[in-house]
């Protein structure tokens, strides 16, 4: 599992969720081994656009159930991740702020962190 930060912005909208998301499938396209399901909550954030971009790449759309965090465990984990190990040590100041602090902090998961499930070797590790 790799983490993609596409944006930051302190109001999203339908508009800018849909936006993300053609950024997100243009840099999946990059990948070895294709993506074959998004995982997603009912937020009304996501709408059939959204989920349009998505399926152009023959990926199947899962919407989790309502008020199901736990069904949806990958995302909240590796969100609780990113709270505790970058977000709580540091008072974010704005925007483009959090944009350098989240991308830092994705390299830093991808290429260096260990994952257990890895035997302690990062995702992008051979």
């Amino acid at each position: 599992r790799r983490l993609h930060v596409t944006g930051v912005t302190s109001h999203p909208t339908r508009e800018w969720t849909t936006q993300q998301a053609g950024n997100l499938a243009t840099d999946l396209g990059t990948r070895t081994e294709p993506p074959r399901f998004l995982l997603r909550d009912r937020d009304g954030k996501y709408g059939e656009a959204f989920d349009t971009v998505f399926q152009a790449d023959d990926l199947r759309i899962i919407k989790s159930a309502p008020q199901a965090p736990r069904m949806n465990a990958h995302c909240e984990r590796v969100t609780g991740t990113i709270r505790r190990e970058a977000l709580d040590h540091i008072l974010i100041t704005g925007e483009s702020h959090a944009r350098h602090v989240l991308n830092t902090y994705e390299d830093h998961y991808n290429r260096h962190r260990p994952h257990q499930a890895r035997d302690q070797l990062p995702p992008e590790a051979q």
